[in-house]
């Protein structure tokens, strides 16, 4: 490995860890006296969290495999910070042991009198199954985690060993590994969030979920980069023309979010049918009207208008404030997603939301973080590096 090769100090390192582990183990802590106090809002609040960092991991994975399909340079030296994001997918089937814990409390369909409905609900009552449910979860993680593990190794590799060869398994890995990954991500939001409300159903569910991930994600590369660029190790890899193409990245995602969640909510309307219209209904009533508004306003109204010039993109502050804006709003869309099925007349916080917000994000934070124990922060291998270093936006 070069001399130059950025990489976090032993004190550094150690440091954060401790950090994380304080935080774990608080959060933790709270989590289990919550859970014996006060079931029902554990397991809405920790489905929330848990949905929260996995979307953003599952959002790394798209990045990593889109910058290797499209053969990608000006992402390079930020390519080891969405491998170490996505490479802490394997620790997501341990967490969601309590989602399994909580099935009966969270899902109706989990639930004895659900299969008393009759003939007309026969498919979902297969379909949604406890067994049936949990194997399909089953393959969701082991997909993720396939994914995750052998793109990482391959990046690692290159690191020793430099060539092409590496960059051509990875293209090869690619291609399949993105159709898997948008089939199974669909699937999981359905399962896991929209099946909350098993009478109601949206054909785009899924790809709303995964933009907000996805949207999330580039909103937490942005601020661990420049954190990592202030601190010193990224300080001569990353100029402002890499965060520029950051910004356009973050504008792309603001609309199309917007667009999804606009498609979904104009069809639904016009369609005008009761099974459909209930979960917006649920939604637009007390103050979750507020929240439904909040989203729009957070999401997409100003972020736009924040990032729609050139200048804008440019400038760091204003980028890293968007960036925590849109990490807080995805949080609030998560909540707005599941919390009406358990607060059904308005927006009510709980100390659990925060409890079991810190505990997933201290796991997920832990496999990661344990993964940058002296590692090169940038692919130092990759032979197109060098180039990446130099790049101008157009």
């Amino acid at each position: 490995m070069a001399a130059d090769t950025p990489m976090l100090t032993d004190s550094g390192w150690s440091k954060g860890w401790r950090i994380l582990l304080a935080v774990a183990a608080l959060s933790w802590t709270a989590c289990v006296v919550g859970y014996l106090t006060n079931p029902v809002q554990f397991h809405a609040s920790y489905l929330v969290g848990f949905s929260y960092f996995l979307t953003i991991a599952l959002g790394a994975a798209f990045f990593v495999l889109l910058q290797h399909l499209t053969g990608a340079v000006w992402s390079i030296p930020l390519r080891r910070l969405m491998e170490t994001a996505m490479a802490s997918l394997p620790v997501a089937p341990l967490l969601f042991i309590p989602v399994v814990a909580g099935l009966p409390t969270l899902y109706e369909w989990a639930r004895p009198e659900f299969h008393q409905l009759g003939p007309d609900f026969r498919f979902k009552m297969i379909f949604f199954s406890p067994p049936f449910f949990l194997a399909r979860s089953a393959v969701y993680f082991l997909v993720w985690g396939v994914i995750a593990v052998n793109l990482y190794r391959i990046s690692l590799a290159q690191d020793r060993d430099g060539g092409l060869e590496p960059i051509r398994k990875a293209v090869m890995w690619s291609g399949p590994a993105m159709a898997l990954l948008f089939v199974t991500v669909t699937m999981a939001a359905v399962d896991w969030l929209m099946s909350l409300e098993p009478f109601w159903y949206s054909t785009i569910f899924g790809i709303y979920v995964y933009a907000g991930g996805g949207l999330a994600f580039l909103a937490l590369l942005t601020l661990s980069s420049l954190a990592l660029r202030r601190a010193g190790p990224l300080a001569r890899h990353l100029t402002v023309e890499h965060y520029h193409d950051l910004g356009r990245w973050l504008f792309v995602l603001v609309v199309f979010w917007a667009y999804i969640a606009f498609s979904q909510y104009m069809l639904i309307s016009y369609a005008n049918l009761p099974e459909e219209t209930a979960w917006f209904k649920h939604r637009l009533e007390g103050n979750w009207i507020w929240v439904s508004a909040l989203l729009l306003a957070g999401n997409f109204i100003i972020p736009f208008i924040l990032l729609l010039t050139r200048a804008a993109k440019r400038n760091l502050v204003l980028l890293s404030s968007v960036s925590v804006l849109i990490l807080v709003i995805h949080y609030v869309d998560l909540h707005w997603i599941v919390m009406p099925t358990v607060h059904h007349h308005g927006f009510h916080l709980h100390w659990l939301d925060l409890a079991a917000w810190l505990g997933v994000g201290s796991a997920f934070g832990l496999t990661s973080w344990r993964m940058l124990r002296r590692r090169a922060l940038v692919p130092s291998g990759d032979l197109r590096l060098e180039r990446a270093l130099h790049h101008q936006t157009d």
